[in-house]
Formats: C-alpha cells, sequence, structure tokens
C-alpha cells in the first residue's frame, strides 16, 4: 500500500503572490496525499523522504536505473498464540515512493517462512536458513534474519550458515514458493 511523503514546511520564496500561489499549490498536493518542497522558479520538485520509524532496520541499500532504493523491517511483533512466528512491516522505500507490507514471518527450526502479499495473491515461501543464498532469495534472507536474529539484520546471509546451525537448522530444507489466489486478508 502506497504511502504518502509527509508535508514540509516553507513555502515559496519571494513572498507575494507567487507564495500565495505556492501555498496553494501545496494544500492542494497535500489534499491529494503527496507533498513536495517547493523550490526556486525553474528548479525541479522533489518528494521529501517520510520520517522513519526508530525500530526501522535497514537490511537494504540498492541503487538500480530508476534510482535509489532502501529496504527495511520494522514493527517487529509476536504472532498471538504462534510461539516463534512475528509479525512484521515491510519499508519499501524509493526515489517517488514508499510502500508499506505487513508480513508473517516463521523462526522455527524445519518452518522458516515468509508469507506476504503481492497484489491480490497470498505468497507463501518456504527457506533454508543457511542453505544456499542466490540473488533470487537474497532478500527473503535478508528479512528472514532481520526478523529471526534481529542482530543479524542486513548482514549477508550466505556469510550466516554457522548462526544457522547454531539456531537449529540444518541447511537442508528444500526452499519453494506458493503462490495462493485470492484477496489477502489485512493484518491488524
Amino acid at each position: 500500500m502506497p504511502v504518502p511523503f509527509s508535508p514540509v514546511a516553507g513555502s515559496a520564496p519571494g513572498g507575494g503572490a507567487a507564495s500565495a500561489a505556492g501555498s496553494a499549490a501545496l494544500r492542494l498536493l497535500r489534499g491529494c496525499g503527496l507533498a513536495l518542497a517547493l523550490t526556486l522558479p525553474g528548479a525541479p520538485l522533489r518528494a521529501e523522504p517520510a520520517p522513519r520509524p526508530a525500530d526501522l532496520r535497514i537490511i537494504l541499500e540498492r541503487t538500480s536505473f530508476r534510482g535509489p532504493e532502501t529496504i527495511g523491517v520494522y514493527g517487529r511483533v509476536p504472532e498471538p498464540g504462534q510461539p516463534g512466528q512475528w509479525r512484521v512491516k515491510i519499508w519499501r522505500e524509493k526515489l517517488d515512493r514508499l510502500v508499506l507490507d505487513t508480513e508473517s514471518i516463521d523462526c522455527r527450526p524445519g518452518h522458516a517462512t515468509r508469507i506476504g502479499t503481492d497484489q491480490s495473491r497470498v505468497v507463501v515461501q518456504t527457506l533454508n536458513p543457511g542453505g544456499l543464498i542466490t540473488p533470487a532469495n537474497r532478500l527473503d534472507h535478508l528479512i528472514w534474519w532481520a526478523t529471526c536474529a534481529p542482530e543479524q539484520a542486513g548482514r549477508d546471509p550466505a556469510l550466516l550458515a554457522a548462526e544457522a546451525r547454531r539456531l537449529g537448522f540444518n541447511g537442508q530444507q528444500q526452499e519453494s514458493t506458493v503462490v495462493l489466489p485470492g484477496q489477502a486478508a489485512p493484518h491488524p
């Protein structure tokens, strides 16, 4: 679900009619769920970054042809009545938007899974902590480690095999992804 960026204090320089027009434009943009910083005439407008949660753990920062992207995990809480399972928020900050998702992570040996949504589908991924890390599963493992062993957040999961063994994982679990059609139930 896209989340609007936070509003910015201030108005256009110069005062007078330009300032009033700038303030009116900013109010209109705020009403649409987006706030832009007003700059000098001729300068491009840019979105201001959203304030980050205090418990956000950055797990990946990368740049692509679309610009910078920051991914993190925050809001870790235990799933009620499910020992070893956690609910987390995934923070995906891009140049032009912020996307927040809620996922369930199972940290129990033999049950390492990541359950999230992809548009109108539920995606269940079985993971193999301590096993082979590839570009295809790296983000899944970064999210799993940040949730299940927060002190390892952001570390390369390919280097955590010994830690996985210490936690009871043998590195032999077969990884899989199951996509279930239908509407995902929202987390409370």
